[in-house]
């Protein structure tokens, strides 16, 4: 572990000398993650992409991707493209990306199953604003919103999100 790293602890996240809260998953954490278990999988995760609102925010990091009205994220494990960015129209089960609620204005995106996604092991483990304190998420990390954009003006390339 680095001072880079994003690191999972009974307190929240540990990152660049602080500690965040934090949500998880509504089911905790899994060694066994499937698609819809709503649990956050175990394991060493790159932190691969960071996409945001530019309606709603200005771009948090140089390499940041923006989140257009037909942008979705397949979650369907038929789909040849499952856990990956995907636009509209879409026939296939996804998630919208650009959301009524603020929840996705600012994604940082893991490798979790990805690029090379095992259908069914889970899709779209990101990085999130949360509801609120304690809510939790459908298997996703989730931060309070300046916490989270504090967290993406930070995180390097070498950024990992580590959850033992």
């Amino acid at each position: 572990m680095t001072r880079d790293d994003l690191v999972l602890t009974p307190q929240g996240v540990r990152f660049a000398g602080n500690v965040f809260p934090c949500s998880i998953g509504k089911a905790g954490i899994t060694s066994n993650k499937q698609e819809g278990d709503g649990a956050t999988p175990r394991g060493i995760h790159k932190i691969v992409g960071m996409l945001y609102r530019p309606d709603r925010i200005k771009r948090p990091n140089a390499n940041a991707i923006k989140i257009g009205p037909r942008d979705l994220w397949s979650d369907d494990a038929k789909d040849k493209h499952y856990n990956q960015l995907v636009r509209a129209a879409y026939p296939y089960s996804h998630e919208m990306l650009r959301r009524a609620d603020p929840l996705y204005d600012l994604i940082l995106v893991t490798d979790w199953n990805w690029p090379n996604a095992t259908p069914g092991k889970g899709s779209a483990i990101f990085i999130h604003q949360w509801r609120r304190p304690g809510y939790p998420t459908e298997g996703c990390i989730a931060f309070r919103r300046d916490h989270l954009h504090h967290i993406a003006t930070l995180i390097t390339p070498q950024t990992r999100l580590i959850v033992r």
